[in-house]
């Protein structure tokens, strides 16, 4: 059994940048390669997909979990180390939480900035102190980032904000931060 667990949250889609599908396929070998285990919402399309396939070819083990209604949009991935089937998507993602050790987040849509807020108001809130990461391919992740400077200067955070969450640019730049 793997002794570390990395949550990632990403896209149900592959995006527009042949550089998402490729940082996901990385990301999962890279899990592998490292003896983690893979806590994802067990899909089987997007860049989710791409995680969970690369993550298995290279042996890692695997958790996923999605809720009832997306089993047929999102293929859920049943040859999974484990697949955990939930009746909400709260339920969803408060297990994929609980399971992980540190959460990085990939390219990705609405889902993936739910997951990622999620994470980060309970760190602000001192309900947990896993790493929290933004993997930010291409710049994927600047105008967030710049959003979250908006809050900061308007006064609705304090700049300790940015001391929850760690950009990286690339997975080698990840797995150094996570060892």
């Amino acid at each position: 059994m793997a002794s570390f667990s990395l949550c990632v949250y990403c896209g149900a889609r592959p995006g527009n940048n042949p550089a998402y599908l490729d940082a996901a396929t990385e990301l999962g070998g890279s899990i592998a390669a490292a003896g983690m285990r893979l806590v994802y919402g067990a899909g089987d399309v997007g860049i989710m997909g791409a995680v969970a396939r690369a993550a298995q070819a290279g042996g890692a083990e695997t958790f996923g979990v999605i809720p009832t209604h997306l089993m047929q949009m999102e293929v859920g991935k049943t040859d999974l180390s484990t697949f955990v089937v939930t009746e909400t998507m709260h339920e969803r993602k408060k297990v994929m939480f609980m399971n992980a050790d540190a959460v990085v987040v990939l390219p990705g849509g609405a889902g993936s900035l739910d997951e990622f807020f999620e994470a980060l108001t309970w760190r602000q809130l001192g309900l947990h102190e896993k790493p929290i990461f933004l993997l930010n391919v291409g710049g994927y992740w600047d105008p967030l980032l710049g959003l979250m400077n908006h809050v900061v200067v308007e006064g609705f955070a304090d700049k300790t904000l940015f001391t929850f969450v760690e950009t990286v640019p690339d997975v080698p730049s990840l797995m150094a931060a996570l060892a």
